[in-house]
Formats: structure tokens, C-alpha cells, sequence
């Protein structure tokens, strides 16, 4: 009998180290961030919805996933579904223009709806808060990475809670990525 109490009293106790280890991991609702046009936009009025983070450029190879995360955006964002853009130039400039240009070229070329910030970086010692959140395990609890190529995804949940990433050779409507934010 005793050992039964205590493997319960074990059992227990890494429960409840589970849980305030996943009520202390930060979470993705705590950034305030800018958008294209300059205006603040907080992380936390995504509450509730999956997020897709993708970083962007306008003079990648990979530029054609804009249409299809514009179609994904407009088919699933009635179900809780969010994309936020960060245009980067941390890839051979394939992201050179401002925010005033880079606004223009997703609208008139794509026509971008869904969210996108200011241009950051998304490596090196001027990585955005954002993406050092992304990138470090000890910050998002899920994961180390780096980001390797415009267009890489991160997956967030509806609790703010990196889940998954994605590489930027994956496009954004992939099966995978489709079971998951049905799911």
C-alpha cells in the first residue's frame, strides 16, 4: 500500500511540474509589434487562433508562396486561422525595398490581406524579439532553429505556443500544414 501512495505522490508531483513549466514558457501573445503602415499590433488580439509566422521577400525564387498564403489566409481565416508576415532582408537582399514598397508590391502583385509587419531581421545580432522568441528553445519551450530561407513558417497554437516548423521549400498549403490548422 504503501508504494502504491507513493508512486501516486510521484505521479503527481511531475504533473504539477508539467503544468507550471508550461505556464512559465512565454508565449507568443506578449509582442507588440508595427505593421507596413506603421501602426502597433499586438500579438495578444491572436488569442485563440493559429497563427502561421512566415519571414518574406519580394526577389526570392520562392516570392509565388505569397498567392498561395493568400488563399490559405482567405480559406481558413473564418476558423481561427491567422498569417503574419515579416518581410526580412537577411538573404542575399532579396527583400530591399521599404515598408511603403513592400506594402505596394504585396498588394498590387498578390493581393496581400493578411497581416504584415515592418521589415526585420530575422538572424544575426539584429534579430527581431519575435524571432529570437522563435528561435530559442529556452524562450518557446518547443524548439532551437534558425531561420535558413525567406518563407520558413512557424506554427503557432490558439494558446500562443510555438508547435511546429516548417521549411521554406514546404509550401504554406502543404497536407501537413492543412491537418493542422483543421485540427
Amino acid at each position: 500500500m504503501k508504494n502504491i501512495f507513493f508512486l501516486i505522490a510521484i505521479l503527481f508531483s511531475h504533473l504539477t511540474l508539467s503544468q507550471n513549466f508550461k505556464q512559465m514558457k512565454e508565449t507568443i501573445h506578449q509582442f507588440e509589434l508595427t505593421n507596413l503602415v506603421g501602426e502597433k499590433f499586438n500579438m495578444s488580439s491572436l488569442k485563440g487562433k493559429k497563427i502561421m509566422i512566415v519571414n518574406t521577400a519580394s526577389k526570392c525564387g520562392l516570392t509565388y508562396q505569397y498567392e498561395i498564403l493568400e488563399k490559405l489566409y482567405n480559406d481558413f481565416k473564418s476558423e481561427n486561422f491567422v498569417i503574419v508576415g515579416f518581410p526580412s532582408n537577411n538573404f542575399l537582399w532579396q527583400e530591399p525595398g521599404s515598408n511603403e514598397e513592400i506594402a505596394k508590391f504585396c498588394l498590387e502583385n498578390y493581393g496581400v490581406s493578411f497581416p504584415m509587419m515592418e521589415k526585420v531581421s530575422v538572424r544575426g545580432s539584429k534579430m527581431h524579439p519575435l524571432y529570437k522568441f522563435l528561435t530559442d528553445k529556452n524562450k518557446n519551450g518547443y524548439k532551437d532553429s534558425s531561420v535558413k530561407w525567406n518563407f520558413q513558417k512557424y506554427l503557432i497554437d490558439e494558446n500562443g505556443y510555438l508547435v511546429k516548423i516548417i521549411s521554406s521549400r514546404v509550401k504554406p498549403d502543404d497536407p501537413s500544414v492543412l491537418d493542422w490548422i483543421k485540427s
